[in-house]
């Protein structure tokens, strides 16, 4: 059996999270946690999985975003196969 995110370590991490209230008080907290390139790769995930949500082609997301191809496939089998998470995450910003 694989690894799971589901563990006391990470409910931690979600209760803190659901502490912040500004933007600012995020950019804090994931300065803290992560180190730039971590955060900078998280981002770049949900900015590819919005481009492939409006449909755009994987030269355009590529184009806009600086993503390679490899990212995109990751990114895409997640809109695909994944849980749903960020896919909600999307729809909700949407509103």
């Amino acid at each position: 059996m694989g690894q799971t995110i589901h563990t006391d370590a990470v409910d931690l991490m979600f209760d803190a999270m659901r502490t912040l209230r500004t933007k600012e008080e995020y950019y804090a907290f994931f300065e803290d946690l992560c180190t730039v390139k971590e955060v900078l790769s998280m981002a770049q995930r949900v900015e590819v999985a919005q481009q492939l949500a409006q449909g755009k082609t994987y030269i355009e997301v590529t184009n806009d975003t600086g993503a390679s191809t490899a990212t995109i496939s990751r990114v895409n089998r997640i809109m695909n196969y994944g849980t749903d998470g960020l896919k909600e995450a999307l729809k909700r910003l949407e509103e």
